[in-house]
């Protein structure tokens, strides 16, 4: 079995007599320590896959298994204890605390932790280690979101969920967060899944999740998502160029 397995899963919302499914019976497996990238037009159900697996939302039906264990079957206290030992989160915006200092910001996240990192040498690993006593006021967008990175990982998590994290980032600083966050993923065995709207992240990923409507429309490995992002790269150059005559 592999460490994420989604079976079958749905997730209905109810609007007065209205159901809307934003999920619909979609299914995909995840190996340990993969980087993988769920990508998507707004509205195709990514974010709410996303909270599914981090246990802030449950599904309507079908089962998902983590590391073995049906989390469908979590009650609150279970799905509680779950987000808080084993599931890292990181978000487009920042949600640092303003008035604590980057070391205090990640400290804050390690009195609920089971089993926590130290969060000097944490802020070290991701580049931070001269600005362990700055607020978030002093630091830059790409800084916040290595703080925020910083806190998700000083808990230990199997498993780290990132939402657009580089949606409130320039190109060149959120590149810099995407290797950041593969390099995690590479070095400390920890599962990374990113949720974006853009296509142009596929070739980092080890697996390509393609998602349209609610449901799994493709699902690529590492070579045929770096051919698809090679193509999408191709044509926005083309019609760029195309653009400037």
């Amino acid at each position: 079995m592999a460490f994420i397995e989604v079976r079958d899963v749905t997730k209905t919302y109810k609007m007065g007599e209205v159901e809307i499914k934003a999920v619909d019976e979609i299914g995909f497996g995840i190996d340990k320590g993969e980087f993988v990238v769920i990508v998507g037009p707004s509205g195709a159900g990514k974010t709410t896959i996303l909270n599914i697996l981090g246990g802030m939302d449950t599904a309507t039906s079908g089962t998902i298994y983590v590391d073995n264990v049906d989390i469908t079957k979590f009650n609150e206290n279970e799905l509680t204890k779950y987000r808080r030992d084993d599931v890292g989160f990181v978000f487009q915006f920042y949600n640092l605390v303003g008035n604590l200092t980057a070391i205090e910001n990640v400290e804050l996240a390690l009195q609920i932790s089971k089993n926590p990192l130290s969060a000097k040498d944490v802020l070290k690993d991701v580049g931070l280690g001269n600005r362990l006593d700055n607020f978030p006021a002093q630091l830059s967008g790409g800084e916040q979101q290595r703080v925020s990175i910083a806190r998700a990982l000083a808990k230990n998590p199997k498993l780290l969920l990132c939402d657009e994290p580089t949606g409130a980032l320039d190109y060149i600083t959120g590149k810099s967060i995407l290797k950041l966050l593969q390099d995690t993923c590479r070095e400390k065995g920890v599962t990374v899944i990113v949720i974006t709207h853009n296509s142009a992240l596929a070739p980092m990923a080890d697996k390509v999740i393609k998602v349209k409507n609610g449901r799994v429309d493709k699902l690529l490995r590492a070579p045929d998502s770096r051919r698809v992002y090679r193509v999408v790269k191709y044509r926005i150059l083309y019609l760029t160029e195309r653009g400037t005559r």
